[in-house]
């Protein structure tokens, strides 16, 4: 099992910024993507940012410019840095991580989900 950590949530106001964090943790033998998706209130999630082994990222349009992500992968610990926020970000954001361990194939993971507000 695959077991994910987030920190960095929080109530900022618009034009402001906060990092996201997320560690992941187990017998994992690799780590295929890493990404972050958020959830407003009745809609599924969507894919906000994400990451690949190979370095390769993939940002929602409405986040290009404004968040970047980024990996630590001796640390199995993704980021995610949002700057120049708007009220729209508000949400709840998830650590998705895809992974193999060393009992089962590669599968999705997810964070606990961390709220993010950003007031006007």
């Amino acid at each position: 099992q695959v077991q994910l950590v987030e920190s960095g949530g929080g109530l900022v106001q618009a034009g402001g910024s906060l990092r996201l964090s997320c560690a992941a943790s187990g017998i994992i033998l690799s780590i295929n993507s890493m990404g972050w998706y958020r959830q407003y209130p009745g809609k599924q999630r969507e894919l906000v940012a994400s990451t690949t082994g190979g370095g390769s990222t993939n940002y929602a349009d409405s986040v290009k410019g404004r968040f970047t992500i980024s990996r630590d992968n001796a640390k199995n610990t993704v980021f995610l840095q949002m700057n120049s926020l708007k009220p729209e970000d508000t949400g709840v954001y998830y650590c998705n991580v895809r992974a193999r361990t060393y009992d089962t194939p590669a599968d999705d993971y997810w964070g606990q989900g961390t709220q993010v507000t950003v007031s006007s």
